[in-house]
């Protein structure tokens, strides 16, 4: 992960309902770190008030970085300080970027997107067109106007992009969409739990790892919570984790620091190394 970026606001404009897109630079347009399509990157927006958002310009321009941010009504107040606060020329604090939905290759690429859920797809749908690779959009959102870039991905693509606005049309057609199995082909989803979870449950007889997902929130725990243990292997500490209780939690317990950002379990920023299963586990958030 890279240092903590002091960045401007270079441009903004409104892409749809509640939706303000926002162009960050650097002063003096100095080269802002790589990324690859499906990377967010932290807006550190006030003392302990840290958001995730998806970088959704091009990866080649490595003077500024997009995002492209929906105003939660009902959210925890992040969103509404960046439509209230980040304007032309007001500077914010930004760590990263990440990538944990990244495109990989695939014969053929299958992207379904819930309205904001659109924003990580757009750099993974530039990259698969100059690649010629066989890719399709499905796109889903209350009403035309709340659906961000939708005209433009209408006219750059227009026998690729399949929307579907629910005010008029209904809900996207999963069972058409995935109701077939392929083995060739690989499926990014992005949008409201609702719409990840019904695309999980159709996606439950095709291949292993044909699906990939990214959340606004993370998902509901399933199966009942029980006590385990867990070694802090640099401090070695072992300590007991209680149900109903994080990993950060008893570490904090235990003055053990741990970086955390969204402590939703979303973002990454506890993801830590779990050697007994030799796998990767969000430790925290």
């Amino acid at each position: 992960m890279t240092d903590d970026l002091l960045l401007r606001v270079v441009g903004r404009r409104a892409v749809a309902d509640r939706v303000v897109e926002l162009d960050l630079s650097a002063d003096g347009d100095a080269a802002l770190p790589a990324w690859t399509p499906g990377a967010h990157i932290d807006l550190v927006l006030a003392e302990g008030l840290v958001r995730q958002y998806s970088l959704c310009g091009d990866p080649g321009d490595t003077a500024r970085w997009r995002v492209a941010v929906l105003h939660q009504q009902e959210g925890r107040g992040g969103s509404a300080r960046v439509h209230e606060l980040l304007h032309p020329g007001e500077t914010v604090l930004v760590r990263g970027p990440r990538n944990h939905f990244a495109l990989e290759p695939a014969a053929r690429l299958l992207f379904l997107a819930g309205g904001i859920g659109i924003t990580p797809l757009l750099p993974m749908i530039a990259a698969a067109d100059r690649a010629g690779a066989d890719w399709e959009l499905h796109y889903g959102g209350r009403t035309e106007t709340s659906m961000a870039y939708l005209d433009d991905l209408r006219r750059r693509f227009p026998e690729r992009v399949r929307a579907r606005v629910e005010a008029t049309d209904g809900l996207l057609d999963l069972d058409a969409v995935l109701g077939t199995p392929r083995s060739d082909t690989l499926v990014y989803c992005c949008g409201p739990e609702a719409l990840l979870t019904a695309v999980e449950q159709r996606c439950a007889g095709w291949p292993a790892g044909a699906l990939r997902t990214e959340r606004f929130a993370a998902s509901a725990p399933s199966g009942e919570s029980t006590a385990f243990e867990v070694e802090f292997a640099q401090s070695g500490v072992t300590a007991t984790v209680p149900a109903g209780r994080s990993i950060v939690e008893v570490a904090e317990d235990h003055a053990i620091p741990v970086i955390t950002s969204c402590e939703e379990g979303v973002c990454g920023t506890c993801e830590s190394r779990c050697s007994a299963a030799d796998r990767t586990i969000a430790t925290a958030c």
